[in-house]
């Protein structure tokens, strides 16, 4: 094997490490962070393998045209995206934190990890679900954009006189 595929198969390895790591984010914090990996029922949390297996196939493309992006990018591009995650991490913390708060629950820390862990889960999905509506809207309307932005500019006079439309056959008089 030729030295650059080498460095290109390590690269993507840590590029798909860290954005896996991103993905356990967006599925909400470890059940107990200071476990060692093991939930409180001792049960292991699941490794990279099985949250990539767990993935759908859509999901799994995103994520290679993620990592992808993630290698091509300097590293002051990956250093704005890394503290943006950053602070996209925190403003969901002091969200989660109201949420219980407004609830009006009374919950020991095993059960408020959980709660903050569904919240951060079922918000992403939120997000997602947004998303892909907010883009099936835009795909709807573009026609009827492109249609209006035809007839306008048809119609408009170009700065000769003549309408855009109706094709100049040389000099008139």
């Amino acid at each position: 094997m030729g030295r650059q595929f080498k460095f290109n198969l390590v690269s993507t390895g840590i590029a798909l490490s860290i954005l896996v790591a991103n993905i356990s984010f967006a599925q909400g914090p470890p059940p107990n962070q200071h476990g060692g990996g093991r939930n409180h029922k001792g049960k292991s949390t699941p490794g990279v393998r099985e949250r990539w297996s767990a993935l759908p196939p859509d999901e799994r493309q995103v994520f290679t045209r993620n990592a992808q992006r993630w290698l091509q990018m300097s590293p002051e591009e990956q250093k704005v995206l890394r503290e943006r995650e950053k602070q996209y991490r925190k403003q969901l913390q002091k969200e989660a934190e109201g949420a219980l708060h407004q609830s009006g629950l009374r919950l020991d820390q095993d059960a408020q990890q959980r709660f903050e862990t569904r919240y951060w889960q079922e918000r992403r999905k939120i997000e997602r679900d947004l998303r892909k509506e907010t883009e099936l809207r835009r795909q709807q309307q573009l026609p009827g954009l492109s249609e209006r932005l035809k007839n306008e500019f048809q119609s408009r006079p170009t700065p000769t006189g003549r309408s855009s439309s109706t094709p100049s056959s040389g000099p008139q008089h």
